[in-house]
């Protein structure tokens, strides 16, 4: 069952239904929630099953306890009677700019090396020029359609697939990773459509959704990725900011990823190859 999807086919006498969904999800029961969100156990058993109708507050307590998405919050609230709170406006809307300042700064500030801003999908919504710069050592990026998606870059046999090094292990690693990130640690219509569509691309086992691998780099701290370029291999690792207070959908969505040289020879490729150029 899917909380987004239910919520849009459902009135909103179904409630109950989603709020025990989300439950269920965390894995509390009726009288954890209850002692963690300080409603009442009785209250909480009444509104699952449709006896009784929450306050706003009430709803937004137990949704907070719940660590339910913003985009989710909204849909309880719908499914309550109430108007939602949390804004809905796309990434680059003009309420964001705040954010979007920010985040551009960030991408220039991470020059030489690669940055990317995606949505929850993974897919592209602001590079720095390093980023491009990078990838267009190994592909036409320009000959790419957009809207452009991370993770179809890297699976694709006609994308950056042919340059990762261990790409089987990259492959099943990113998979995992699409589990482990999901807003809200759930994965919803939108995101199963992505791991179909990743799925279908040839020599990719469905195992890999419960299945890590690592290739043999349980010493490391981190499992980096490598691109092969003229013969040598560029090691990286990333790291995933999020925004740290968010209260609009797409604030929340919002990741800003950012690739690391892994090694010293990677570092003084990059030294040689771009910073010269800067």
């Amino acid at each position: 069952m899917n909380a987004t999807a239910t919520a849009t086919r459902q009135p909103a006498s179904k409630l109950g239904e989603l709020l025990s969904y989300w439950r269920d999800q965390r894995g509390k029961s009726q009288m954890i929630l209850a002692l963690e969100s300080g409603v009442s156990q009785r209250h909480i058993s009444f509104i699952e099953s449709g006896r009784s109708a929450p306050s706003r507050q009430i709803l937004m307590d137990l949704a907070q306890t719940l660590n339910i998405p913003l985009r989710e919050r909204n849909v309880l609230l719908l499914a309550a009677g109430y108007a939602p709170i949390y804004s809905e406006e796309t990434w680059n809307a003009q309420e964001m700019q705040i954010v979007t300042r920010a985040v551009g700064r960030m991408l220039r500030q991470h020059e030489p090396y690669p940055a990317v801003v995606m949505d929850r999908y993974w897919n592209v919504l602001m590079t720095n020029d390093a980023t491009q710069r990078f990838f267009n050592r190994f592909i036409d990026m320009a000959a790419r359609k957009g809207p452009r998606n991370i993770l179809h870059l890297m699976f694709d046999p006609d994308g950056m697939r042919p340059f990762i090094a261990d790409w089987h292990d990259v492959a099943s690693n990113l998979i995992q990773r699409i589990h482990r990130e999901a807003v809200g640690r759930v994965i919803d219509d939108k995101t199963q459509d992505l791991l179909a569509a990743l799925l279908a691309y040839p020599d990719v086992d469905a195992r890999w959704t419960v299945e890590s691998r690592t290739s043999g780099l349980a010493a490391s701290p981190v499992i980096p990725i490598g691109f092969i370029e003229d013969g040598k291999v560029l090691r990286y690792f990333s790291m995933v900011t999020t925004i740290g207070t968010p209260q609009a959908v797409a604030a929340e969505e919002l990741r800003i990823e950012c690739m690391f040289p892994a090694d010293e020879a990677t570092e003084a490729w990059h030294s040689s190859t771009f910073e010269a150029s800067l």
